[in-house]
């Protein structure tokens, strides 16, 4: 049995001392531009995100911090360009790790369309109840359905110019919501008519992120730029917003566990947070190493949580109960960026971003082993994934390369299985399945 890296105990913010852990130290290089990166960047992320990334010509840098400026990186004007040649001189383009290929006993299958409006940039996919695959075009204002029977995919675009959707939902009644990202509002998609209804948001709410409804019909949802979670009822268009108390925290990827209690990750901070459903009070943990960061992060029956060490290139478990953190290295080292997470069949499933290609990866909490695979397209960086109903396969986006994929997992032979096969179903996805609880 795989042993994990270390076990350690979070320490929560209310009424604690934080756990420190000692570490080297990792610093940017000295030259001109230094301190404006230094200052910049880190006000976000850690530094580790500029140095283990595979580098940009000078085009690539400028692209880069146009976008970290609109996201809310606060960078004088006049600093911008000293900004550019430093990263460009010091962190040139370069080769991404190699994926690391771990064979196993389990067997997947890949499928990907190619999108028809080129560089639409798929943010997050979801796997709805009819077998369908949406994404968010998140450069071209719309969102997307992919009908994996045909290969037939029918573009929605938005009313609001440049909301840059991002997370997506659906609710009981197989509407699609979808998280605005440069526009103060929600969205929900009618996917037979394609009309699109907007909730608007307080002016201070943007950057909405990642959506989730409660079992009570509540959409939840981080946003990003404006540090805060929020709380919207469909039912009265009624908005709840409460400030994440770390500054600049970034709350990015959100679960929500069987008491209806929101979880989210805060990527600008060594953090996780809940939210009381009925006060919105949010209480921190601090998790053990200052480097950590998280984007994405998934839950599994039992309420234990697991995320994605981004910076670190760490596959992690969090035990909200007592604040226990337990660690395994990613398979493919400490600059695979681990991104896109989901539970499937008791397996932790996520994929390696920064490998080529980027790798599909298998932990099985019972032995802890990895098995891994490497995405056919490339993936071209998969930020986001989600197990089917059905629970046979995970949808993924594959930003970079302008695709959507369905993975399939192979099950082994049982009743309920065979069961199942007798009964007429679309290929590779599962028949129309009851809705999710939520509301219209």
């Amino acid at each position: 049995m795989r042993k994990p890296v270390a076990v350690f105990a979070a320490a929560a913010l209310l009424g604690s001392a934080s756990l420190v852990v000692a570490q080297n130290p990792t610093t940017l290089p000295a030259g001109a531009g230094h301190d404006a990166v230094q200052g910049a960047c880190a006000a976000c992320h850690s530094v580790k995100v500029v140095i283990n990334s595979s580098g940009y010509s000078a085009e690539g840098w400028q692209q880069t911090v146009n976008s970290m400026i609109g996201r809310g990186a606060k960078v004088p004007p006049d600093q911008v360009a000293a900004m550019v040649d430093y990263l460009a001189k010091n962190f040139p383009p370069q080769p991404a790790p190699p994926a690391v290929i771990l064979p196993g006993t389990e067997k997947v299958s890949f499928q990907e369309w190619a999108l028809p409006t080129p560089d639409s940039f798929p943010h997050d996919p979801m796997a709805a109840p009819d077998g369908s695959i949406w994404y968010t075009g998140f450069k071209v204002n719309l969102l997307g359905r992919v009908d994996p029977l045909t290969g037939k995919i029918r573009e929605y675009p938005l009313k609001t110019p440049k909301s840059a959707p991002h997370g997506l939902t659906f609710d009981k009644n197989g509407n699609i919501w979808f998280a605005a990202h440069d526009r103060p509002y929600m969205g929900k998609i009618d996917p037979e008519t394609g009309e699109v209804t907007e909730y608007p948001l307080p002016q201070a709410a943007l950057g909405a992120h990642t959506p989730l409804f409660d079992s009570k019909g509540n959409l939840w949802f981080t946003l990003i730029t404006s540090n805060r979670i929020g709380r919207l009822d469909p039912r009265t268009g009624d908005v709840k917003l409460a400030v994440s108390p770390t500054a600049r925290s970034l709350p990015y990827g959100l679960v929500i566990t069987s008491k209806d209690v929101p979880i989210f990750a805060e990527f600008g901070s060594n953090k996780l947070a809940s939210v009381d459903p009925n006060t919105l009070e949010i209480h921190e943990w601090t998790l053990p190493n200052a480097d950590t960061r998280i984007r994405r992060l998934t839950i599994t029956p039992d309420d234990m949580i697991y995320y994605a060490d981004f910076d670190r290139g760490y596959l992690s478990r969090f035990d909200p109960k007592n604040g226990e953190v337990t660690e395994w290295p990613s398979p493919g080292g400490p600059r695979s960026q681990p991104y896109a997470m989901a539970v499937l069949r008791g397996a932790i499933w996520y994929v390696e971003s920064g490998t080529e290609p980027n790798a599909l990866v298998r932990f099985d909490p019972a032995n802890e082993k990895f098995q891994t695979w490497g995405i056919p397209s490339g993936g071209g960086v998969v930020r986001n994934m989600m197990v089917t109903r059905d629970g046979d396969h995970l949808v993924i986006a594959e930003s970079g390369v302008n695709k959507v994929g369905l993975v399939t997992v192979a099950r082994h032979d049982s009743s309920a299985h065979l069961q199942r096969r007798r009964q007429p179903a679309r290929p590779g996805l599962a028949r129309r399945s009851p809705q999710p609880t939520g509301p219209r």
